[in-house]
């Protein structure tokens, strides 16, 4: 543990082992998502390294590239103030969070320039309106 530094009210260990447990890939809201179009019957690519950023899915004929972003991490709510959402070692989650949602607008550029329509939906929207996201998607299927 860093000498001095104190996130929350967690031990470092209790610390590390919830940070262990987020994943970047196969989240609640991306299996919801994936699942109803499945249901559906669109066929699409998971996680596809080949594109920038990763999507988490594509349709590689449509040229569709899907994000699901998360709430915190994506600073929903914050984006022109990322990190104002924390209460402990803001300047750290302020950096961090500016960063990932930089990336975010780097990686919709870069997909765009080269023909790709970039969908983004919140986790939230996902799991309290999964029909909502499905119309929309459904607007260039």
């Amino acid at each position: 543990m860093i000498e001095g530094w104190k996130m929350d009210n967690l031990t470092y260990d209790q610390r590390k082992y919830n940070m262990s447990r987020i994943r970047a890939t196969d989240t609640t809201p991306e299996i919801l998502l994936r699942k109803a179009l499945w249901h559906k019957g669109w066929r699409y690519r998971k996680n596809y390294t080949k594109l920038p950023g990763k999507p988490d899915i594509v349709f590689i004929r449509q040229k569709i590239a899907i994000f699901v972003d998360g709430d915190f991490w994506h600073a929903r709510g914050h984006q022109d103030k990322p990190g104002e959402q924390v209460a402990s070692n803001k300047e750290y989650w302020k950096k961090k969070l500016s960063r990932n949602v930089e990336r975010d607008k780097e990686v919709n550029d870069e997909l765009t320039e080269a023909g790709w329509l970039v969908l983004r939906f919140w986790e939230t929207d996902i799991k309290k309106d999964l029909d909502g996201c499905i119309k929309k998607l459904e607007e260039y299927l």
